[in-house]
């Protein structure tokens, strides 16, 4: 199995990054992020879940849409998740701002490519 693929498996059935961090240690293959963003977005996604289930919910629905509306992107889906997981807690954009503005890509031509 590639890299890619356990990635998209670990971020699409909301799997621990921070075991994904292990696991990619034996494939000789090189990843979108490295380990402390992964294990970053690890942690904002386990805030998100306790402070705001709600977006964290709607976060994941949110990318399950991107799936399914599929444009061709497949790859990038799981990656563009995480980016937006990492802009949490960083700035001043609230996790609600954070996911108006990721399922905004929805409607937009090129799908969050």
């Amino acid at each position: 199995m590639l890299l890619i693929e356990i990635f998209k498996d670990h971020v699409l059935n909301r799997k621990s990054l921070k075991d994904y961090v292990e696991l990619r240690k034996s494939i000789n293959e090189r990843g979108e992020f490295n380990d402390m963003t992964l294990i970053q977005a690890e942690d904002n996604l386990q805030r998100l879940k306790r402070e705001d289930n709600a977006i964290y919910e709607l976060m994941y629905k949110t990318l399950q849409e991107y799936i399914k509306q599929n444009r061709g992107h497949t790859i990038e889906y799981p990656i563009n998740f995480i980016r937006e997981i990492l802009k949490l807690y960083k700035n001043h954009l609230s996790p609600e701002q954070i996911y108006k503005n990721y399922k905004s890509g929805l409607e937009h031509p090129s799908h969050d490519a």
